[in-house]
């Protein structure tokens, strides 16, 4: 395990930092391109979605049967599944609707002079950037753990996670770098902020794994990835899959999430 926990940093380090590719989209494109945002992030469900059911909620059934017992193990993996979702829907409750780093932006909005009306409902525009900049940071914070752990026990699994995480991340840096720019009149500053926003990933993986690791027991192992199954899943439904849809066609997010899941049975048939 010890030998993955490089890698897995690695990884969840990228995945987090790719906000910046937003900030930069932002900034360096005229339009936003809603055709390819909506296969991307239809992708990024069906690796996610994929992985969590046909790998990672497996093993941990498979570890906590072998540990507990048939009935005990399955009725251990599918509580620390739900509790997995429970958590994520906790964490995205606090999150006020309007900071929400989910809701779709488009780089459209920070082509004018003057901010768009969505903005203009808030007395501060730094505010709203400082706002989205934590939203995204206590959003990322599980995906980090989740990344971090699925790596550690599978980088294979992992990588595949990460590629999924980082581009789900993109618009998310659009969210955050948009009100920041427009505050400031800062191009520098509004990437800065969008690059830094990502930092919680890694942040989420290395607290929690400080946390767990003198606890981490093969029972403890199961617990916690049948938790990181949940959150993926909850993620990919509650937030991807609908923000895919709200830059593109229905179809297109459908035919992402359909293309994800077929390269991930590939790549895990082949590698795994």
């Amino acid at each position: 395990m010890d030998e993955n926990v490089l890698t897995a940093l690695g990884l969840t380090l990228l995945a987090g930092l790719s906000t910046g590719i937003g900030g930069a989209i932002a900034f360096f494109t005229r339009k936003t391109n809603t055709k390819f945002l909506s296969v991307a992030l239809g992708f990024s469900v069906g690796v996610m979605v994929y992985i969590s059911f046909m790998e990672i909620l497996a093993d941990a059934q498979q570890t906590l049967i072998g540990e507990l017992g048939k009935r005990p193990g399955m009725i251990v993996s599918l509580l620390a599944f739900f509790g997995g979702m429970l958590a994520i829907a906790l964490i995205d409750k606090l999150v006020p609707d309007f900071e929400n780093p989910h809701e779709t932006r488009r780089v459209e909005d920070i082509r004018g002079d003057e901010p768009p009306e969505w903005m203009m409902k808030k007395n501060s525009l730094l505010r709203v950037g400082l706002f989205t900049a934590l939203a995204v940071g206590i959003h990322n914070f599980p995906e980090g753990f989740a990344t971090f752990m699925a790596t550690v026990k599978d980088p294979n699994i992992g990588l595949g996670i990460a590629i999924a995480v980082a581009i789900h991340n993109i618009p998310e840096g659009i969210a955050v770098s948009m009100p920041v720019y427009y505050a400031s009149e800062s191009r520098p500053k509004a990437f800065l902020y969008s690059f830094l926003s990502g930092l919680s990933e890694p942040v989420g993986a290395l607290i929690g794994y400080l946390i767990l690791s003198r606890f981490l027991t093969d029972v403890m192992f199961g617990i916690v990835f049948a938790a990181v199954a949940g959150i993926m899943v909850y993620i990919s439904f509650d937030q991807l899959l609908p923000t895919a849809r709200e830059y593109g066609e229905h179809h297109l997010s459908i035919y992402g999430l359909v293309s994800g899941m077929a390269v991930m049975a590939v790549s895990l048939l082949i590698f795994g």
